[in-house]
This record gives structure tokens, sequence and C-alpha cells, in this order.
């Protein structure tokens, strides 16, 4: 159980909804390890209840009356930074609003459902949780235990590992995170000159937000960055971003490597899952692809990238000190999966030596 020490995580509430204020409450109140301290209408009124209930973590509104979300995240995480996950509406003006409250230093984000409130923050009841687990961790709460991950299914589900003979040349970059990794995974791209070779990323997100996120990156970045679709040639200078809906895969048509989307069951309660896509390039790239595994919670990815260092990969884990949450990427290091750990900041000039060291050589495994 993840506890504070000897006492709960303590969460304040902020949302205009009485109806979200009270499943919230309810659904935080019936984890052993958590409990919500309070509940506030709006940024005002939670200020004040920040002062005097000092809560571990906020869920926060996007939209809000009297004061934005953005507006309050803005000055809180300049007077009073503390851990902050984002209630979001399934929207394009709410996902584009989420993706600033993460780089303002919000820790993740739950997506609010459209219809059928109460029903649906119930089913989303695991997620929001597990988040604010995650957020408790985050940054300055480094003690926390981080929860303990059921896993459903391994990558077995989807695709099993076979050894391959690999004779193409061409080169990849599979990139996998969850907690923290909107921000990480633009860090790494956005330093990626026009020229590198073909990138697959899986990030742990809703299906409503993925292609934002991609159109987001694909502003900021030299390359070119879309969300992924099925059965499209993966080409240089050019990233794909898993779709929330689907695993995403590396597969082979002759000499091109093609995309594979794929709606089984999540793997570590994810989908898409890290460990299918790695395993994925593992299987038809080897050495061919170079594997980076990003902040997130949980463990999702460490199998995955032990596989492709095992066939060859060049493989990188981020340091625990520039994670947000060092929980994927400790996982990976602790099954041996990662040829180097490196922070953010090094990670895609690494990246580029590696290629620039290797380009040209062929690889049989």
């Amino acid at each position: 159980m993840a506890s504070m020490g000897n006492r709960k995580i303590r969460v304040l509430v902020i949302d205009d909804s009485a109806l979200i204020r009270s499943v919230m409450k309810e659904l935080i109140d019936r984890e052993k390890d958590m409990e919500c301290v309070g509940a506030a209408p709006d940024p005002l009124v939670a200020r004040e209840m920040i002062k005097a209930l000092n809560p571990d973590v906020l869920t926060l509104d996007v939209e809000m009356p009297k004061m934005d979300g953005l507006d309050f995240l803005e000055r809180l995480m300049r007077l009073r930074p503390m851990p902050v996950v984002m209630v979001s509406t399934l929207t394009e003006r709410g996902s584009n609003i989420t993706f600033r409250a993460l780089e303002l230093g919000a820790v993740d984000f739950v997506s609010k459902p459209k219809m059928d409130i109460a029903r649906g923050m119930e089913e989303y009841a695991i997620d929001i949780t597990d988040k604010i687990r995650a957020a408790a961790q985050a940054h300055v709460r480094k003690t926390v235990a981080a929860p303990v991950i059921q896993e459903k299914f391994s990558a077995d589900a989807i695709l099993p590992s076979v050894a391959g003979r690999f004779s193409s040349t061409e080169k990849l970059i599979i990139i996998g995170a969850s907690t923290g990794g909107t921000e990480a995974i633009k860090e790494v791209l956005t330093r990626l000159p026009a020229d590198v070779p073909g990138i697959l990323v899986t990030q742990h997100m809703p299906e409503n937000f993925t292609k934002s996120f991609a159109d987001r990156l694909n502003s900021l970045c030299k390359i070119s960055v879309k969300e992924a679709e099925h059965n499209e040639r993966v080409l240089p200078g050019h990233a794909y971003i898993a779709p929330g809906h689907s695993h995403l895969l590396l597969k082979r048509s002759g000499a091109n490597y093609m995309t594979e989307l794929n709606q089984g069951p999540p793997v570590n309660r994810h989908r898409p899952s890290v460990d299918v896509l790695f395993r994925s390039a593992a299987n038809v790239a080897g050495a061919n692809a170079m594997g980076v595994i990003l902040t997130g919670m949980g463990k999702d990815g460490a199998q995955g990238l032990l596989e492709m260092k095992q066939a060859g990969s060049f493989t990188i884990a981020q340091d625990e000190a520039s994670c947000v949450v060092f929980g994927m990427p400790r996982e990976a290091i602790a099954v041996g999966g990662a040829c180097e750990i490196l922070p953010l900041q090094n990670i895609a000039r690494r990246a580029l030596e590696y290629l620039a060291s290797h380009s040209g050589k062929s690889n049989r495994v």
C-alpha cells in the first residue's frame, strides 16, 4: 500500500461541478491509502483550503469560473509547487489546454466523460487513483512507494517473442513513456533533425488525446509527427504516435518497415502498451532499432526493452533525477534492459551520436 509515512495521501479536489466533487471524493475515500481532505468549487476557495489543509495532491479541473485551471496552476507552480492531476474534458479544446497544463508542471491528467459523468468517473476509478498515487511520489515525494500494478496480460497476449534474421540497415528509434511522458517526449523529439530515422512512440494516453498530442508535437518539431495509422510505411524524418485505442506494432513488408494497429487486450493494464511496441521492434528490427524508455509509473516496457537489448538494440533509460516518476525506467534498469542511463536532456544527443557511429552497418542476428 502506498502511504506517506504513517498517514494517507491527502487529496484536495478542485472542480466547479458539485457532482464531480462528490464522485471524486467517494472514489478517493474508499481507497485505503488516500483520503479526500476537501473539495473546492473554484481556485479562489481552493487557495485558502490549500493553506489550511496542506494537501499532498490536487486534482484540478481545467475549465472553471473566476479563475481558469491554467491561470491557477501557473500561479501555484510559481508560489507553492505541488503535485497536480488535471481533470480534462474530452474535447479538442480540452486536450490542448491539458497539454499546456502539463507544460506548466501538472504531473498527469484524467479525462472527464462527456455523458453520464457519475458512471464514467466510476469506470475511471482505477486510473484516477493510480494517477493520484503517482503524483504523490513525483518530484519531492520520492519517499512514497510506487503502487503495485496487477499485470493482467503480458505482451504474449498480442504477439510472441521470436528470434529473427535482419538484413536491412535502415535504423529506427522506438520510444515508450507514461506519467510525465508528454513533456519528456517533446524534449527528445524537438532536439532531433529532420533527417533522423523513423520513430515509433507509445505514450499511455486516452484515445481522445493522442491526435492532439501528435499535432502539437508536429507544430514544434523539425520532423513530421502524426498519430499512427494502420499499415503505413515508417519513413525517415517522421514520428508515429500510438493512438489511444490500439497497440502500435512494428512489422515488415518486403524491405519496408510498416505500422500495425492491434486492438487486443490491454498489456500491463495498458493499451497502447510499451512492451508490445518494444517486443515487435525486437522481433523485426533487432539491432537496427534503438529503444528509449522514459518517465512513467509501473513497469510497462521494462521486459520489452530487455528483449530489444537481447536482440542487439542499443537501449537507453531516463535517469531518476530527470524523471517525473522513476517507475518504468527503474524497472527496465533492474531487469538489465538498459545499455545506458541518461538525463532527459542528453538522450537525443546520445541517440544521434550512436546512429552516426553505426550508420551503414549490416546486422545479422
